[in-house]
C-alpha cells in the first residue's frame, strides 16, 4: 500500500475519505494507554501535528508492542476514522504495525519534553526530530522557495557566484584560506611568507564572504540578478548573531538608484513575511504558543506598516536626545550597534526603519559617494528584535571616484582590477543589497540564537555535525 503523508491524513482527510484504509510511516513522539488499548502519537516531519494511532492490544503481539517507545520508527496500516477524543479531528485504527527501528528508552535523549536549546545543540544529529526544529526547518525551506519565487516572478536571473575567491568584498580580512599546500611543509618566499604561487590556484584564495562584487558583473550584463548561497567569515565570535558559515541573498539591479533599492528591499522582505503567514501558519502558531508569544503579531505588524526612511545623521540626533544610556556611546561617525538600531525601531518609531547616508569611513569602498564628500548612499533595513536585517547601497559607478577609494583604503589593485574595469567599459548606475538568510529566519521563527535556525551551525570550535 502506498504511503500517505501525515499532513495529508490530517489536512485532506475528506479527499481521502473517512473509513479508508491508509498506510502511514513515522517516528513515535509519545505512547500511552491502558491494558486494552495503546495511543501512539506518530509524526513523519511533514507537519508539526501528530497523527494518533489507536491500537487494540488484543490484536497485537505483546513483545512487538514493547518495542514501540518514544523515538522508534513505525509503519502502520489502518482505517482513517473520526477521532473520539479531544486534540485531533481524525485518527487511525491500526490493523498492522511494523517496527522499522527501535529507540532504547534508557539512552534515547529525547524522551522528555522541554529540553533547553543549549542541550539540543549538543545533539545536533537528533534535534530536527523535535517540534521546535521541525517547525524551524520547514520554515527555512519555505523561505528559500519564496526567495526564488519572488525573484523569478519579477524577471530576475539566479546568478551563481564563486565560493572560492581572491577578493574580499567586505574588506574585513577575516576569511578562511583555501589551500592544498602541506601545512607541515609550507613553501616560503625569500621574505619568509607562504609562497602561494606553488598552490593549486597559484595565488592566495579564500572562501567568499559575499557574492556581491561578482554579482555586479551579472547585473551589468543581464540587468536584474540575484545570488543565494553559502558565505563564510572567519570571525572568532560566539555571539547569538554570528556564524562562520551562513547563507546570503544578494540582488543586484542595473539602473536602480538608492530609492529603487529601498523600494525593492521593503517589498522583498514584506513578501517573505507574508509568504510565511500564508503557507506555514501551523508552524508559526506552534512557535508563537510555545516559544515567542508575540511572533505572529510582530510579523503582521511589519507587513502592515510602511518602513520609516531617514538619514544616519538624523538617527544620531535622535539617539543623542533619547536620554537613554547605551553600552556603546553615540556620536556621529560610529558604526551603529544593535542596541542603537533596536531603540530606533522598537522605542522611537515603533516601525521598521531604513537608514541611509552613512559616513563613508565606516562603509565599504564600492558605495556611491554623496556630494558632501562625507557620506555614501548606503542603506540598512532595521527590524524589531533583530536590528540590521538587510544592508545595501547604490554602487559607485564613477571610475575615478572608485579608484580613489581603492587607493585610500590600500586595497591591492591587482585583486580588483576586473571590478574596476566594469567602470571603464559601459559603466551604469546600479544598486543592490544583501539579506542574511539566518537573520531572516530569526525574525520569522522568533528564535533568539542564530545557531538554532540552521541545521548544522558552524561556529568557533564547533564543527561536530
Amino acid at each position: 500500500m502506498k504511503r500517505t503523508r501525515i499532513i495529508d491524513a490530517i489536512k485532506h482527510y475528506n479527499e481521502i475519505g473517512i473509513g479508508t484504509d491508509i498506510c502511514v510511516k513515522g517516528w513515535v513522539r509519545t505512547k500511552r494507554g491502558n491494558n486494552a488499548v495503546a495511543f501512539i502519537a506518530l509524526n513523519d516531519g511533514s507537519i508539526v501535528h501528530n497523527l494518533q494511532i489507536v491500537a487494540d492490544l488484543a490484536n497485537f503481539d505483546d513483545e512487538m508492542m514493547k518495542k514501540i517507545t518514544t523515538g522508534s520508527c513505525l509503519r502502520v496500516v489502518g482505517t482513517l476514522v473520526e477521532s473520539q477524543g479531544k486534540g485531533q479531528v481524525v485518527e487511525v485504527q491500526a490493523k498492522e504495525i511494523e517496527v522499522y527501528g527501535t529507540a532504547d528508552p534508557e539512552s534515547y535523549p529525547l524522551q522528555k519534553k522541554g529540553h533547553s536549546m543549549e542541550f539540543l545543540r549538543e545533539i545536533g544529529h537528533l534535534r530536527p526530530r523535535t517540534n521546535y526544529f521541525g517547525c524551524v526547518l520547514r520554515l527555512r525551506h519555505a523561505m528559500a522557495y519564496a526567495i526564488h519565487k519572488y525573484f523569478n516572478d519579477r524577471g530576475f536571473f539566479y546568478f551563481h557566484t564563486p565560493l572560492i575567491t581572491a577578493s574580499d568584498a567586505e574588506g574585513a580580512g577575516e576569511m578562511f584560506t583555501v589551500s592544498t599546500l602541506d601545512p607541515n611543509n609550507l613553501p616560503k618566499t625569500p621574505e619568509g611568507k607562504v609562497d602561494y604561487s606553488k598552490d593549486f590556484f597559484g595565488k592566495h584564495v579564500s572562501l567568499t564572504v559575499s557574492g556581491q562584487l561578482e554579482g555586479e558583473l551579472g547585473a551589468l550584463s543581464l540587468g536584474n540578478i540575484y545570488t543565494f548561497g553559502p558565505t563564510f567569515r572567519a570571525e572568532n565570535s560566539n555571539t547569538p548573531r554570528h556564524l562562520a558559515e551562513f547563507w546570503m541573498i544578494e540582488p543586484e539591479v542595473a539602473f536602480n538608484d538608492i530609492t529603487d533599492n529601498m523600494d525593492l528591499a521593503e517589498d522583498f522582505i514584506k513578501y517573505l513575511v507574508q509568504y510565511a503567514l500564508d503557507h506555514n501558519m501551523d508552524d508559526l502558531q506552534f512557535l508563537n504558543d510555545m516559544f515567542d508569544k508575540e511572533l505572529i503579531e510582530r510579523m503582521k505588524f511589519v507587513i502592515s506598516h510602511d518602513f520609516v526612511r531617514l538619514g544616519y545623521t538624523e538617527a544620531i540626533e535622535i539617539l543623542e536626545k533619547s536620554g537613554k544610556k547605551f553600552d556603546f556611546p553615540v556620536k556621529w561617525g560610529i558604526d551603529l550597534q544593535s542596541e542603537h538600531e533596536r531603540y530606533l525601531v522598537e522605542n522611537h518609531f515603533k516601525k521598521p526603519v531604513i537608514l541611509t547616508d552613512y559616513p563613508k569611513e565606516i562603509k565599504a569602498f564600492y558605495m556611491k559617494q554623496n556630494d558632501d564628500g562625507k557620506t555614501v548612499r548606503a542603506m540598512d533595513v532595521l527590524f524589531p528584535k533583530i536590528g540590521e536585517i538587510i544592508g545595501g547601497s547604490e554602487r559607485e559607478e564613477n571610475y575615478d571616484k572608485l579608484m580613489q577609494r581603492v587607493q585610500e583604503l590600500h586595497i591591492p589593485e591587482k585583486d580588483v582590477w576586473w571590478y574596476l574595469e566594469t567602470r571603464k567599459f559601459g559603466t551604469a548606475p546600479h544598486s543592490g543589497f544583501g539579506l542574511g538568510f539566518e537573520r531572516l529566519l530569526l525574525f520569522v521563527t522568533g528564535m533568539t540564537n542564530i545557531r538554532d535556525v540552521i541545521p548544522f551551525p558552524r561556529t568557533p570550535l564547533n564543527a561536530e555535525f
